[in-house]
């Protein structure tokens, strides 16, 4: 049981220290990575290589959605979207895995987030999807709280292709259109966000309402 423990620990310990090091080095800075990525926009490997990559991020808390950056820019919108959506999915089921092999500190800090605790209580494909779709709304922590608390996979794939689907496609295409000028200011327009948080809240008020229907 000692062993199992310090091997889990031992591994998060170089998880860790590789993504400081990736950082320090500045390689998952969205700006490198589209640079690097453009030199090679003509291969069609390259489509391969963004969704890998997203999903290595993803499985271990990393930065994969910065790849909207990288993906919106050299593709067209629907391309793009289908990378983001592919990375972004399988990436989030290989973190919900990963999340079971955690460490009991680890463990301790996703379940003190506000996010487990509502997971916990609505475990449905509406709850997973209105996390999905909010604007700037960390992946990681649907992730891994939903492999920690073993959410059926029947709702937690559909809500991610769904969700990661149609937010990325609103970034997307803005990102595409305004091409390399585009910023993070482009995408905090009300006008862009706007719709997808309203249709997270609605969903969040209808959650609610049936909550407390339930408890009547």
């Amino acid at each position: 049981m000692i062993k199992r423990y310090l091997k889990k620990l031992i591994l998060l310990l170089l998880l860790i220290v590789v993504g400081i090091l990736l950082e320090i080095a500045g390689w998952l800075e969205p700006e490198r990575l589209l640079m690097l990525a453009r030199s090679y926009a003509d291969n069609n490997w390259l489509v391969v290589v963004l969704i890998l990559l997203q999903v290595i991020l993803f499985t271990f808390a990393l930065a994969g959605a910065s790849f909207l950056w990288v993906a919106a820019p050299i593709y067209s919108p629907a391309m793009a979207t289908f990378i983001l959506v592919a990375g972004g999915t399988l990436g989030g089921i290989s973190a919900y895995l990963f999340s079971r092999r955690l460490t009991d500190e680890w463990v301790h800090k996703v379940e003190k987030s506000h996010i487990y605790k509502l997971l916990q209580k609505e475990d449905n494909f509406f709850t997973l999807f209105a996390l999905r779709i909010m604007p700037a709304f960390p992946h990681s922590l649907v992730n891994y709280s939903s492999g920690i608390l073993n959410i059926k996979l029947r709702y937690f794939i559909p809500a991610a292709i769904l969700g990661i689907g149609i937010k990325s496609y609103v970034f997307a295409s803005v990102i595409h259109k305004a091409t390399t000028t585009a910023s993070l200011q482009d995408l905090l327009d009300i006008t862009t966000y706007g719709p997808l948080l309203l249709v997270s809240i609605l969903i969040f008020a209808g959650i609610l309402i049936k909550h407390k229907r339930n408890k009547q």
